[in-house]
């Protein structure tokens, strides 16, 4: 709506002057309140470090394969609701913008939804994707604009779910020595699958029209989900409540022992 208002490039100013807010969070960073952790390996070779521990989690294995398939097809939601929005339903940059407040709606309440949970299952990862890959269906036949933007309430919220899940599994799971390298791996997946699936989704709806773009890609998201359902009902390793429960009380350096109670405590209920 501020692209419409005012145009694209103060917008692009006020994105710029809103990453205030991170920068004088971290400057405000206290290194003393923050737990060192010893350090992994030998640090000549980290990427590598990082990978052969992934390989040897099956859980941290499926958690990635699912982020960099529903990152490409997914979450180019900046791709699909410009298409739907302007060449589908002929609308303009106002209510292009709508879309995404429309949207947010839904990952804010995915976002507080989350916060209300003691920590992370594995079935809200899968019915995330599984929600993501139905709701981006239902949204590419939507005959109305409105029902379309109606239909991205659920769509950020299964979106929200299944990201919070994922960033929540790592972050909890994974030995603090590794957990950097395999966060940044993270990371790199899922920007990275969302980089490469743009020009695909583009390319699609510039071809065939924007509700296959849209189709395609929620059919993708949701194959992904019920291939990784059937995976983990079948993998008796694919569970995160161990992983969880060891990592968490497992004695570490500068960890006492009221502190690994208390972590035993958190983890019970997950």
């Amino acid at each position: 709506m501020l692209i419409a208002w005012v145009g694209t490039g103060p917008v692009f100013l006020l994105n710029a002057a809103s990453f205030a807010a991170v920068i004088v969070s971290l400057w405000r960073i206290r290194p003393s309140g923050l737990f060192a952790a010893v350090p992994a390996g030998n640090g000549k070779h980290p990427v590598a470090e990082a990978l052969g521990y992934v390989r040897r989690r099956p859980d941290l294995v499926l958690i990635l394969v699912m982020v960099g398939i529903l990152g490409a097809f997914g979450m180019n939601f900046a791709i699909t609701n410009a298409l739907m929005s302007t060449a589908e339903f002929g609308m303009g940059p106002g209510e292009f913008g709508l879309l995404g407040s429309i949207m947010a709606v839904g990952t804010l309440a995915g976002a507080l939804l989350a916060a209300r949970r003691s920590g992370p299952r594995l079935r809200f990862l899968l019915g995330g994707a599984l929600g993501l890959g139905f709701f981006t269906l239902v949204g590419s036949v939507t005959p109305a604009f409105w029902l379309y933007a109606a239909v991205l309430v659920p769509v950020g919220l299964a979106s929200m779910t299944f990201l919070n899940s994922c960033n929540t599994s790592i972050q909890l799971s994974v030995e603090p020595q590794f957990r950097g390298r395999v966060l940044a791996l993270y990371l790199a997946v899922l920007q990275g699958g969302t980089a490469v699936g743009a020009p695909l989704m583009g390319w699609i709806g510039t071809e065939f029209g924007a509700r296959w773009s849209v189709a395609a890609g929620g059919s993708i998201v949701l194959l992904t989900g019920l291939c990784s359902v059937i995976v983990v009902s079948r993998s008796s390793t694919l569970t995160l409540r161990e992983q969880l429960r060891t990592v968490s009380v497992r004695k570490r350096p500068g960890y006492g022992r009221t502190r690994r109670r208390e972590a035993a405590r958190q983890i019970g209920g997950v």
